[in-house]
């Protein structure tokens, strides 16, 4: 997605300076006809090298980006194949009601119950010292004569067999093992529910972003929409001398950066959907694609926009 999205700011980038270029050089020629000052003249090349200025830095940012999802991919630092453009992918719906079992799936979640599962063994291997391990069954099920034979002695301590000779009673040193395992489990129950409640802010967090996102990308739709119109108006006042060539620069400038801040906006909408992916721990696309084939109610997403040329 921050490919796609980079690949679209060049190209945006690419068209801008396209443009200029070309206005740059009709404006030399009316520089050099005596149609226009000088200042004219480098305002117009000053812009022409703004946008100019742009391409290296996104080029950068493209082969930077394309060496770390190689790194990733495991292979060599080079070009990453393309497939569609950031306008040509679609969201994934998101369905009302999709179950918290959901949440099940995440590593932290299932790491803090493994812990817990396991913290809860050791109370039972802890609380097991208490017991010594004999038969409490005889042949053919009849009683056994361990039990019989258990305490002996004044001090009642179990002697019963070399491989069971501690004393059941060790001034506490079992009760001590006891209520260690026990604080430990607490801690480890504190823990998981850490992680639950963790679990959802992330996805409210997600949610909240894709929906806040998505409100900024149709605003920035609409900007867009109006500065395109303002370029158009404050050129055709520039050609009829109603104003000077600041207004149209004003507009221009104005436009190429909306036309960025848009691409980047999108990106970003498409990258909280990931968010909303990793959040509920993945698998969920399944399930909501099937919640979405019956019927159910999704939440809204915006509808794709049909980009103009930049100037």
């Amino acid at each position: 997605i921050n490919l796609r999205d980079l690949d679209r700011q060049l190209e945006i980038s690419q068209t801008t300076v396209k443009t200029r270029e070309e206005s740059y050089n009709i404006f030399k020629l009316r520089f050099t006809g005596g149609i226009i000052s000088e200042l004219e003249l480098s305002q117009v090349k000053s812009q022409y090298e703004e946008a100019l200025a742009t391409i290296p830095v996104i080029q950068k940012s493209i082969t930077q980006q394309e060496n770390a999802l190689s790194v990733l991919l495991g292979r060599n630092p080079g070009p990453i194949p393309r497939g569609k453009t950031i306008d040509q992918l679609t969201l994934p719906l998101v369905p009302a009601g999709l179950p918290s079992d959901l949440l099940e799936r995440r590593p932290d979640i299932r790491q803090a119950e493994q812990n817990l599962i396991s913290a809860n063994a050791q109370i039972g291997v802890a609380k097991a010292q208490y017991f010594p391990s004999i038969s409490l069954t005889g042949m053919f099920g009849w009683s056994s004569t361990d039990i019989s034979r258990l305490f002996v002695g004044p001090a009642q301590t179990w002697s019963y067999a070399a491989q069971a000779a501690a004393p059941i009673f060790t001034g506490g040193a079992i009760y001590g093992q006891v209520k260690s395992a026990e604080a430990f489990q607490q801690q480890l129950l504190v823990t998981y529910q850490q992680a639950i409640q963790n679990a959802f802010r992330d996805v409210n967090d997600a949610l909240i972003d894709r929906k806040s996102t998505m409100e900024q990308l149709q605003t920035q739709e609409k900007q867009v929409e109006s500065l395109d119109n303002y370029y158009r108006l404050a050129w055709l006042r520039y050609e009829n001398g109603y104003t000077s060539y600041l207004e149209v620069l004003d507009a221009e400038r104005s436009l190429f950066n909306a036309r960025l801040s848009q691409t980047q906006t999108k990106g970003s909408l498409f990258q909280s959907v990931v968010n909303i992916y990793k959040s509920m721990g993945g698998g969920w696309v399944g399930l909501a694609d099937r919640m979405t084939s019956s019927g159910e109610p999704t939440m809204a997403h915006p509808s794709s926009s049909t980009d103009r040329q930049t100037p």
